[in-house]
């Protein structure tokens, strides 16, 4: 085990005669062993920069460009046109290099340039070829003629096998709307919202913001698109995720859950090991590149930029805004365990420890009966209270000494693993069990995770585990001398308990069907609980409200999400249909058409950057920048998202066959509400049979109840599908 490695390297004592060395064989043997290991993890990370740089080029390409020149010369022919003499003449005179010498290395400086010039041009070409979105907008199950075409130039441009970032470059960037196409679709999105004064007097804020105020805001932002890789990413990072004040814990991390039928080892210490050893499996992959990037339709890569910060990263508390700490490497992991911290090392003379060796240190923890040190047990409160309170804390408290080192090594290690001594999951006989743990994975016990990770993994008693995320960017080091700032941590634990508490949790399997009814009635799946969640909504509340799902905008370079308004005038027909007794299905069905076509176009226009929320920000920002006052941005930006939902990706790495295997599906995850009397959905359509719900509000809210909302989602995806003569038993066979 690693704790017991702990050797010395070399020890000294001062004697009469002079400086006494005592040497350790074992301790310079694994010194050295560590070295070989780092020189080689940079030389390969070295390799794969240069092979992701040069693709769909390779050095074996090089050599055939090079050999092809030799050749043409042996044949006496000269491919460059006389380029390769007028070389020869710049290079330096050296006895060393006879004629013949002198016209090689001239004939592979030009075989080189021509080489790198074939890479660049192909950059440029694959750029223009991904700036093509025509594919994402035709009918299902329909391609034209251009998109065929585009398709086979794709292969054939993509055809050696890519590495993560092999792509990167190629990426086009986000463009930047028209402030009037922007103007237009917000309008359109909220016309269901307002009555005719109310949208009059919007009408007549976004004309003057249109005529007025817009055209200088937009030259600045496009100004800043021509010199920054992505116009919107850095501001939305700093401004929405890092300037934020108030908690992160259920205002902004999210969680994952495990398997939902599947345990792989009850366990606690076993399961612990073997997952955290594949995830360190992973981050290996990742750090060298070897992870194939993701790709729509299997041929439009996705931009990798957000992989990069998933290990050995953490968020810093600040006074006035946060920063994010990211390390090329971190060698061991933090562990938490009945209010006691860990520092368990991950490594051994270079190599990972196995899966058993980690199993045997989490074993130990957990039969270590010492008690935490005062101040100690909730610590991490700090990091899930107000962020200010925490900033201070951390420069009066931790800035020297023993408690910087203990700090350290929380915040510089590769991730943060819980114990939890509780036990959660999916029971068939228990009905809430969802609901708790959803609750426990996204605050716990409010002191039992560390909220600025970049995620912590959290492994209960019976083996099941489960992540909280922080979303911007997841010896013991025992915390001494703590008891003078136990009342920041007192105060940041209540704080914390007060928004945990609040929290309403119903996470509930929707079993009558799945994607396999929903195709039927010929629309996405994801337009179809859109619009349930719409009519869910309405008999909810009694009313419509401003929706957000998110969609991702990852098709270009660094590109992060984007915000679809599911509230259409389309959608609220529909919804009001449903409750209007003299509306034939016939008609109903036509509405249903109407709203879901409506949905599916937002979306793409969302995901090729055409989208309303993200152009409306910047324009924001740079208003702020230059002192700018624009009541029309004002009143956009102060709306209340009181419905926001997300879709989870089922298996976006394929790392099974769930056909195969159909006990492995995924729960997906979950987050807190946006605003205090309104929910926040999160779904994932796992299979043709099953759809997994998350859904949250706050107890204090008198207009929501997120088990009431579950039974309206429900009836709301029965009562639609209905609609269309497919019953939801014969779906669910």
């Amino acid at each position: 085990m690693a704790e017991a490695h702990q050797a010395v390297a070399f020890q000294f004592t001062v004697t009469p005669e002079g400086l006494d060395f005592h040497l350790s064989r074992e301790a310079v043997k694994q010194l050295y062993l560590a070295g070989i290991s780092s020189w080689k993890k940079r030389f390969v990370r070295a390799k794969n920069s240069f092979l992701t740089g040069v693709y769909p080029a390779s050095p074996s390409s090089w050599m055939v460009v090079v050999m092809a020149t030799a050749g043409s010369f042996y044949c006496q022919v000269d491919p460059s046109m006389g380029l390769i003499a007028r070389i020869r003449c710049f290079l330096p005179e050296s006895q060393l290099l006879s004629p013949e010498s002198r016209t090689v290395v001239s004939a592979v400086l030009f075989s080189t340039g021509v080489w790198l010039s074939a890479v660049l041009l192909f950059r440029q070409t694959m750029r223009l070829l991904l700036s093509y979105h025509g594919w994402m907008f035709e009918p299902h199950g329909k391609m034209s003629r251009s998109t065929k075409i585009w398709v086979a130039l794709m292969k054939v441009l993509s055809g050696r096998k890519p590495l993560l970032y092999s792509f990167q470059t190629s990426l086009p960037k986000l463009p930047v709307p028209p402030v009037e196409a922007t103007i237009r679709r917000y309008l359109e999105s909220v016309r269901p919202l307002m009555d005719d004064e109310k949208y009059g007097r919007m009408e007549a804020l976004a004309k003057e913001f249109k005529e007025k105020t817009a055209p200088r805001l937009q030259k600045y932002l496009v100004l800043k698109s021509w010199w920054t890789t992505n116009y919107v990413s850095d501001w939305w990072e700093q401004y929405i995720y890092l300037r934020g004040r108030s908690p992160i814990m259920v205002n902004s991390n999210y969680y994952a859950m495990d398997f939902l039928y599947v345990t792989p080892s009850h366990v606690q210490a076993a399961r612990a090991g073997n997952v955290v050893h594949a995830i360190l499996l992973y981050r290996r992959k990742l750090d060298r590149g070897e992870i194939p990037p993701m790709m729509a339709l299997g041929i439009v890569p996705m931009c990798s930029y957000q992989s990069e910060r998933m290990f050995n990263t953490t968020r810093i508390p600040g006074k006035e805004t946060d920063t994010l700490l990211h390390l090329l490497d971190s060698k061991h992991l933090a562990v938490y365990h009945k209010g006691r911290f860990y520092k368990v090392w991950l490594y051994y003379g270079g190599q990972l420890l196995k899966p058993r060796d980690l199993e045997l240190q989490f074993q130990r923890i957990l039969d270590d009966p010492s008690p935490p040190q005062p101040g100690e047990e909730r610590l991490a409160a700090l990091t899930a209270g107000d962020r200010v309170p925490w900033a201070e804390a951390r420069a009066k408290f931790f800035s020297q000494g023993k408690n910087k080192v203990s700090l350290d090594a929380i915040e510089r290690a590769a991730f943060f693993l819980t114990l939890d001594e509780e036990a959660h999951g999916y029971r068939a006989d228990q009905e809430d069990c969802m609901d708790t743990y959803a609750k426990s994975l996204l605050h716990g016990q409010c002191y039992d995770r560390w909220f600025d990770k970049s995620f912590t993994l959290v492994v209960y008693k019976n083996g099941k585990l489960g992540a909280n995320a922080e979303h911007s960017w997841a010896d013991a080091p025992i915390i001494g001398h703590l008891w003078e700032c136990q009342a920041a941590i007192e105060s940041s634990y209540r704080v914390a308990k007060a928004l945990a508490d609040d929290v309403d949790f119903c996470c509930f399997q929707f079993s009558d069907f799945g994607k396999g009814l929903i195709k039927k009635c010929r629309t996405s799946p994801d337009a179809f609980i859109q619009i349930s969640l719409q009519l869910a909504h309405f008999r909810d509340k009694g009313c419509f409200c401003l929706t957000y799902e998110a969609s991702m905008t990852r098709l270009f370079r660094e590109g992060r999400t984007e915000t679809v308004r599911s509230c259409t005038s389309e959608s609220t027909a529909f919804v009001r249909s449903m409750g209007d007794a003299g509306q034939s299905r016939a008609e109903r069905q036509r509405l249903f058409k109407l709203a879901a076509e409506k949905h599916q176009h937002m979306y793409r226009m969302a995901m090729t950057g055409a989208g309303i929320d993200r152009h409306l920000f910047c324009l924001y920002v740079v208003s702020r920048y230059l002192g700018v006052e624009s009541p029309f941005l004002a009143q956009v930006l102060s709306e209340p998202w009181r419905l926001s939902t997300s879709q989870t990706p089922q298996q976006q790495l394929k790392m099974f066959d769930l056909d195969k295997y159909p006990d492995h599906v995924s729960t997906g995850g979950g987050f807190g509400p946006v605003a205090d009397d309104g929910y926040g959905v999160s779904y994932i359509i796992a299979g043709e049979n099953l759809i997994t719900f998350h859904v949250s509000s706050k107890y204090s809210s008198p207009e929501t109840d997120s088990k009431r909302f579950g039974r309206n989602i429900r009836q709301a995806m029965l009562d639609i599908a209905e609609l269309f003569d497919v019953p939801a038993k014969k779906a669910a066979k």
